[in-house]
């Protein structure tokens, strides 16, 4: 059994995929922080110095100016602010990967080589023919 584990753990595959998901939860982080510290205060500085970490719902009793006090105080609390950001953290990751495997796409396309032809249509019959044939096996016609 622990030889059959060693086999598969072993494999090309697994240790490929152990790889992308160190590298991914990195860049994950990158893409959060991103998101976090330089693309949503650009947001809200546009949109009049809206914090989205401080946009919530308090689903009992209190009023709450910001999320940390409502959090300290127990309430519950709705916190659509934070759902924007890990959307918006979802988006910017998707759209990076994409980005990254279609550069690489670009990079792995091989040049396809153009097809030899080994065919011909007799010009008489329109049957297809071997291109070095000078007779025609189907109407006997010359082929130039």
């Amino acid at each position: 059994m622990w030889k059959e584990f060693k086999e598969f753990a072993m494999r090309g595959n697994v240790i490929d995929l152990a790889v992308g998901v160190v590298i991914g939860g990195a860049f994950g982080k990158i893409v959060t922080s991103m998101v976090n510290d330089i693309i949503m205060p650009l947001i809200g500085l546009v949109s009049g110095n809206i914090n989205f970490t401080n946009l919530f719902i308090t689903l009992g009793d209190g009023n709450f100016k910001t999320l940390e006090e409502a959090q300290k105080a127990g309430a519950a609390t709705l916190n659509y602010g934070l759902f924007l950001n890990n959307i918006l953290d979802f988006l910017i990751i998707a759209f990076s990967i994409f980005i990254v495997i279609k550069q690489i796409n670009k990079l792995n396309k091989k040049k396809e080589e153009p097809a030899l032809v080994t065919e011909k249509t007799c010009k008489y019959c329109f049957s297809t023919i071997h291109i070095d044939a000078t007779k025609c096996p189907y109407c006997t016609s010359d082929q130039d």
